[in-house]
């Protein structure tokens, strides 16, 4: 497989568990939420190793210091970053 199509498989699944985080935070379903930020970290290394641009550089610096928390924010920023890097994958790749 190429690198761009991994690349955006990896991209897709890491929004597609961010939105999970978001969900399970939204709900109160804290060990969903922890399933999917722990997934959600996997992706995040695994797009790292493929020496991402800079763009998603700062997305997962930013992923990384904001899914710790269980706040109300950090759903909402969950959920503002699966639609930053869904729409990378479909505008980008």
């Amino acid at each position: 497989m190429n690198d761009k199509l991994s690349q955006k498989i990896i991209i897709e699944s890491l929004a597609m568990d961010l939105k999970r985080v978001a969900l399970g935070l939204h709900r109160g379903s804290f060990n969903m939420a922890n399933r999917f930020r722990e997934e959600a970290f996997q992706r995040a290394a695994e797009l790292e190793n493929l020496n991402p641009n800079n763009y998603l550089k700062k997305l997962l610096l930013y992923m990384k210091k904001m899914i710790t928390g269980t706040s109300e924010r950090v759903a909402e920023d969950a959920l503002m970053l699966s639609t930053l890097f869904q729409n990378f994958a479909i505008k980008n790749i």
